[in-house]
């Protein structure tokens, strides 16, 4: 498919490469803080699973440059990024190379931190999808709850979670296992998000972790939120029907007579400064993707068939 076809088809596609963002997953997370305000207060940050960077990009935008525009007295905001894979340096924005999995990686972000925790802890990371939407939806709650050890180290009381989902019939279960932890579950789908896929967001607010709790005991304690058969428990899961059956707060987000991301587009005859339009080039190609090894192997290969 050629660029412009995909410009045609997909309009958040086009706006992300006119407004410089690196992927159209931005106006997720912007939409996302149309309806909730989750950077009002914010000044340290984590962005799990940032590569190749557009929510870094959102972060920095919106708090650490007006704060340096400000020209104030008072401490930037800080924003670390965590990936396993590096991506191109971004204002105002610290990364770290590291497995949001480990109690290491936790260390380093506090370190970053002076101590301090986390107001905010954003991940926008999924799985490759493989089409079978219970599989999908199955790794992409264990990336969720991967997510939790670094969230269960670095996040203040009181802060927020932002994370993708994939919905599906186990969509309950991961409810109550957030709700052990925060005040306040809501899913999310803002208009960016096309409807035909199972994505949408959780917005998890008022971070508070249950008394006495430790992050060691973090996966006991997420056991716990799944057996409906357990009198002390919290919350039920996704098995319990009838009256008991969880009912799941979920919200459309965004501008909803806006862009819609399953329509195609017409591409403009004429751009903003009234030249023929053009299709733009990706604002950043990602530095190091993980299919590189791959290609290369196959132009290896291509190569020993042509001698």
């Amino acid at each position: 498919m050629g660029k412009a076809s995909k410009d045609k088809r997909d309009i958040y596609y086009r706006k992300a490469k006119e407004e410089g963002w690196r992927a159209r997953s931005a106006f997720k997370l912007l939409q996302i803080d149309e309806e909730f305000n989750i950077f009002e207060g914010v000044k340290r940050v984590v962005d799990l699973c940032a590569a190749p960077g557009s929510w870094s990009q959102v972060l920095s935008r919106k708090l650490y440059l007006p704060a340096k525009a400000a020209a104030q007295d008072e401490e930037l905001p800080l924003i670390v990024a965590i990936d396993l894979q590096p991506m191109a340096a971004i204002e105002g924005v610290i990364q770290v190379q590291g497995d949001i999995t480990s109690a290491r990686t936790a260390d380093v972000v506090i370190k970053h931190f002076d101590g301090c925790k986390a107001d905010l802890v954003v991940c926008d990371g999924a799985p490759d999808v493989t089409g079978l939407h219970d599989m999908d939806e199955f790794v992409q709650a264990q990336l969720i709850l991967s997510a939790l050890t670094i969230v269960s180290h670095v996040l203040r009381v009181g802060g927020k979670f932002i994370a993708k989902i994939f919905r599906g019939k186990d969509t309950s279960l991961l409810y109550c296992q957030l709700k052990l932890f925060f005040s306040t579950v809501t899913f999310a789908k803002p208009k960016s998000s096309r409807n035909s896929s199972i994505e949408a967001f959780a917005v998890c607010e008022n971070y508070n972790p249950p008394e006495g709790f430790n992050p060691t005991d973090l996966h006991k304690l997420l056991e716990k939120a799944g057996n409906p058969y357990d009198d002390d428990s919290d919350c039920c899961s996704a098995w319990l029907e009838g009256p008991n059956k969880i009912y799941i707060p979920f919200l459309a987000c965004g501008d909803l007579s806006g862009y819609d991301a399953d329509q195609s587009y017409p591409l403009p005859k004429v751009d903003s400064g009234g030249t023929s339009y053009q299709s733009l080039e990706p604002v950043q190609p990602p530095i190091a993707p993980p299919y590189k090894t791959a290609i290369e192997m196959k132009k290896s290969s291509n190569g020993r068939k042509d001698v």
